[in-house]
């Protein structure tokens, strides 16, 4: 169950596969869980999937509050359907294993999203202030242009963050145990599993995640102002 290869040749042992932990408990409770999750999560989709064809197909929405909100329940759908998808598996099934590639990719899609979320709120907020506090000059300055350029760096700006994060993170040695306190692949008890020192690498990291939300969150509030 536990699937670390050896390496004879340097004497090290490489984990290929993590346990992810998830939910302990009794079936019962795990079933209810799985219902309660599977009901969010088809709720989520729906919602978020009716914005954006409704954004999409409607040509007097096509203007940058509502693409940006669009853009908004895009990323939203792919959001959730990065994690859940595999929480309810392993809620209805014994397989908890996730392989070293498949936990990067998760972690790289989920902090991707993640950062672009961020953001995206952050345009969104600038651009509500533009129309209340300037709304004569709110045309000409959140034209279609800029407006693209803002939902396309949004994106931008969480899969470059992203990228940096998980190349770090995939790059270190996991030599055991592979057991992912967690129901998904995340940054911290990743780091824990490494077989180096990582305190300096886990402050970094949160000093980071700390940036990536406490600017977003002073913009927003500034917007209010």
């Amino acid at each position: 169950f536990c699937m670390i290869l050896s390496m004879p040749s340097d004497n090290l042992t490489h984990v290929v596969e993590f346990i992810l932990v998830g939910f302990p408990g009794k079936q019962e409770i795990k079933l209810l869980l799985f219902f309660m999750f599977f009901l969010a999560y088809v709720l989520t989709v729906t919602e978020n999937a009716m914005i954006v064809v409704l954004v999409w197909t409607n040509l007097q929405l096509h203007k940058p509050m509502y693409v940006f909100l669009g853009n908004l329940s895009f990323l939203e759908i792919w959001y959730v359907s990065v994690t859940v998808p595999k929480v309810l598996v392993s809620l209805v099934t014994k397989r908890q294993g996730i392989s070293f590639t498949g936990c990067m990719a998760q972690l790289f899609f989920f902090l991707a999203l993640a950062c672009s979320e961020c953001t995206l709120l952050t345009v969104m907020a600038y651009d509500r202030y533009v129309a209340i506090c300037n709304p004569l000059h709110y045309p000409i300055i959140m034209d279609h242009t800029l407006c693209a350029h803002l939902a396309i760096g949004s994106w931008m700006s969480g899969f470059l963050i992203s990228t940096g994060k998980v190349y770090f993170i995939s790059r270190q040695t996991y030599c055991g145990p592979n057991i992912i306190n967690h129901f998904f692949c995340d940054v911290s008890p990743l780091l824990k599993l490494a077989c180096t020192d990582m305190s300096v690498a886990e402050l970094m990291d949160f000093l980071l995640a700390l940036l990536t939300l406490l600017v977003p969150l002073i913009v927003i509030m500034a917007s209010y102002v």
